[in-house]
C-alpha cells in the first residue's frame, strides 16, 4: 500500500474522528495530533502537507488514534494542554483547563494589576494553571495552591518546576480542613466542582469517562457547597479590600452573588464569559470591622 502524505493522513484521521465530533472539531484534533507527533507548527504542517509520512510515524499514530476513538480527550492522549500561553502537563488526575478559566485569570489580572506584593490562594488548583498564569501576568510573590488530590498536586508541581514559579502546594480537603497561610490574602480564587450530579447524562463521554469526577460534581441538593465554604473561610483570610473570584455554574449565578452578599462581601457581581454566559463571580471583602 502506498505511504500516505501528511495531508492524506490528516484527512483520514479527521474522517475517523468525525463519528465522535463535529467535522470542524475532528479536523482540528487531527491536525493537532499530527503536529504533536511530527513536532511541527500549524504553519509547517500546512507547508509540508505533500510530504510522505515515514513508516515509524505511521506506527506511532495508531495507538493515539485508538485512544481518541475511545473518546479519550486529546489533551490526555498528548499529555499536554495549552493555557494562557503555556504548555502544561495534564493527566486524568487533573481537569483539562478551559477557556472560561483563562477568562477568570484575565479578570483577576485586570483588577489586581496595580496592587504590589500580592498574596494569592487558589483552591482546587488541579494542574496549577491558575497560579501559574497569574504569576506570568502579575507580580505575585506569595502563591499558595491547594487540592484534595495528591496526584493532581504532583502534576501541578511539575508544571511549576517547568516554568520556575515558586508555589506553596498543599494537599487539603477544603471541606474538612484549611491550608497554612503566611498572612492575609489579597486574592482568593477557585474553580471548584460545580456540575450537578443530575447533569451527568448531558455530558460528553470524553469528559464523563475520563476527567476526575471529584473535580467536577456536586450534590444536586447543595450546588453551592464549595462556594459557601470558601466564601466563609475567606472572611477570615482576606485583608480589607481583598477579593474573591469564582468560576461558576451559570445556573447559580444569582444564588452565588446573594450568598456572598449575605456573608458580608461588597460589590458581588456575576460577569459574562465570551459567550455571554454568567460564568464568573467576583466580590470584595470590606474587612471584619465593616
Amino acid at each position: 500500500m502506498r505511504t500516505p502524505t501528511l495531508r492524506q493522513l490528516t484527512a483520514s484521521l479527521a474522517t475517523d474522528l468525525a463519528v465522535l465530533y463535529p467535522a470542524p472539531e475532528a479536523e482540528a484534533i487531527a491536525g493537532q495530533v499530527l503536529e504533536h507527533l511530527l513536532d511541527l507548527t500549524p504553519l509547517q504542517r500546512r507547508m509540508q502537507a505533500s510530504e510522505v509520512i515515514p513508516a515509524p510515524m505511521l506506527a506511532a499514530l495508531e495507538p493515539l488514534r485508538a485512544r481518541l476513538l475511545r473518546h479519550e480527550p486529546l489533551q490526555y492522549v498528548l499529555g499536554i494542554a495549552f493555557f494562557a500561553g503555556m504548555e502544561l502537563e495534564v493527566t486524568p488526575a487533573t481537569l483539562i483547563p478551559r477557556p472560561e478559566t483563562e477568562e477568570l485569570v484575565a479578570l483577576i489580572s485586570r483588577e489586581q494589576a496595580t496592587r504590589p506584593q500580592l498574596r494569592v490562594l487558589d483552591v482546587g488548583t488541579g494542574s496549577g494553571c491558575i497560579p501559574l498564569a497569574l504569576s506570568r501576568q502579575l507580580a505575585v510573590p506569595h502563591l499558595t495552591a491547594i487540592d484534595v488530590s495528591a496526584q493532581a498536586l504532583d502534576v501541578a508541581r511539575r508544571n511549576a518546576l517547568t516554568y520556575q514559579v515558586p508555589i506553596d502546594f498543599q494537599q487539603v480537603d477544603i471541606l474538612q480542613s484549611t491550608p497554612r497561610l503566611a498572612g492575609p490574602l489579597d486574592v482568593l480564587v477557585s474553580n471548584p466542582p460545580y456540575v450537578l450530579e443530575q447533569e451527568r447524562p448531558l455530558m460528553r463521554p470524553n469528559v464523563l469517562d475520563y476527567e476526575p469526577a471529584t473535580a467536577l460534581f456536586v450534590p444536586n441538593e447543595d450546588p453551592l457547597l464549595f462556594y459557601r465554604r470558601i466564601a466563609d473561610l475567606g472572611r477570615g483570610w482576606l485583608r480589607a479590600g481583598g477579593a474573591v473570584y469564582f468560576e461558576i455554574n451559570e445556573q447559580f449565578a444569582t444564588e452565588t452573588v446573594a450568598m456572598l452578599t449575605n456573608f458580608g462581601y461588597h460589590k458581588a457581581q456575576a460577569l459574562p464569559d465570551l459567550f455571554g454566559k454568567a460564568r464568573l463571580v467576583r466580590a470584595t471583602w470590606p474587612g471584619s470591622g465593616a
